[in-house]
């Protein structure tokens, strides 16, 4: 309408005063409701082919999209394990810092599972008490098998010398017999040799080994016994959190909640812009927007970032081939951020809003490098940028009484 009433000031008004004035022509004489079109037919002519096509030149080089919104990512509050609630830290609304408890669930099995590591390490410390025993018995052991060697190498010694100086002192048969006494005193030596290295062995590798798997089953232990208390993993909000105690969680099927991290869908605004702008959208572009939470407010923003793929072309390999009819025409993904700092402090995250996009040539004019008709046109194109401007300014105050007035309160 506003476009309308712009093209007509230069249509049908000066076609009008030309017919009165000029003419002579006087309205209820010559110019009638009947006769108006016959009259005034060039300058309405001409009035909705202007119109046309400053619509167009409006909406193409300067878009406009209703699909804005301040979207946020939740955290979902979930459990590494399956579990029963025991307790709950945080009230239905309330604030959280990282790391804060939120709440917990039962852990008897987990601190009967800490317990029984615990002991284990116990055992093992008690078991390398006796391994130090049994050394001390195995060098024991070893002294008395040496001595016990040392009397049967000297007996044997003694009468080998008698044997040497007279055959009829010690028979032969004597002397295999402390032979035989001397080699079953070394493999007693031996055997307690071998018994004071397993000993320690055992006292200094495998107990060690076992102590260390023990620790090491402590330590699982309590990191499963801290997963029964859930924390936050940043800081934010938790909202509509209706568990309660003797609640089943589970990981994969029955989250606890979500939370809200402090700051999300403050710091941009994401827009759904006609794939016909493609060509158009650009980083850095400047931009206004106005949110339903926010009426009669106008917020300054900037185009930060214009998503290359279009999320209406996508697909998942399944058994079913791809029908194109069925892909109904997707947006481009615009991202807009606050031109000055705190400018979207005051939108709720998650309000829907409406934004202008403004393209600028001044930097093309500016250089000289285009002229004639085509610089007339870039000056045109940034001209009535005012008027899309305009609109959005208009519909700001409109839209509280659209939305109360004609749309019942909701």
């Amino acid at each position: 309408m506003l476009e309308l009433m712009l093209c007509s000031l230069l249509t049908i008004l000066p076609d009008y005063l030309y017919r009165r004035y000029a003419q002579g022509k006087r309205i209820g004489r010559e110019i009638t409701l009947y006769s108006v079109w016959f009259e005034l037919r060039w300058g309405i002519t001409a009035c909705l082919m202007l119109t046309v096509a400053l619509i167009t030149i409006i909406f193409y080089n300067h878009p406009s999209s209703s699909n804005v919104a301040a979207y946020f990512r939740t955290v979902p509050i979930v459990p590494e394990t399956i579990g029963r609630v025991a307790e709950i830290y945080v009230g239905v609304s309330d604030n959280v810092e990282q790391g804060e408890p939120i709440f917990r669930l039962d852990d008897s099995s987990q601190k009967a599972a800490v317990e029984t590591a615990r002991r284990r390490i116990s055992e093992t410390d008690a078991a390398i008490v006796v391994a130090r025993t049994d050394v001390a018995i195995a060098d024991g052991q070893i002294t008395q098998a040496e001595e016990a060697l040392q009397q049967a190498l000297d007996e044997l010694r003694t009468k080998s010398e008698l044997n040497t100086r007279n055959a009829d002192v010690v028979t032969r048969r004597e002397l295999e017999r402390l032979q035989r006494v001397v080699d079953g005193r070394e493999g007693a030596l031996n055997a307690a040799l071998a018994t004071r290295e397993g000993a320690t062995l055992r006292l200094e590798t495998l107990l060690p080994a076992q102590k260390a798997s023990a620790e090491a089953a402590l330590s699982e232990a309590e990191v499963q016994l801290g997963k029964t208390v859930i924390r936050a993993g940043v800081s934010g909000r938790v909202e509509q959190f209706a568990l309660r105690v003797g609640d089943l969680v589970n990981p994969l099927m029955r989250p606890a909640g979500v939370l809200i991290p402090a700051g999300a869908g403050r710091e941009r605004l994401i827009a759904g812009f006609g794939q016909i702008e493609a060509q158009i959208m650009r980083p850095g572009m400047l931009a206004e927007a106005t949110c339903l939470s926010q009426p009669f407010a106008i917020i300054p923003m900037v185009v930060t970032s214009v998503q290359d793929y279009i999320a209406a072309g996508q697909f998942r390999a399944s058994e079913q081939l791809l029908d194109m009819q069925a892909v109904t025409p997707g947006t481009i993904t615009v991202f807009l951020e606050p031109l000055y700092e705190g400018g979207l402090d005051a939108v709720p995250p998650g309000s829907s809003c409406v934004a202008n996009a403004y393209s600028s040539n001044h930097d093309r004019l500016a250089s000289g490098e285009v002229g004639g008709l085509h610089a007339v046109y870039l000056h045109i194109v940034d001209t009535v940028a005012l008027v899309h401007a305009l609109l959005l300014r208009i519909q700001a105050l409109i839209l509280p009484i659209q939305t109360l007035v004609f749309g019942g309160g909701h």
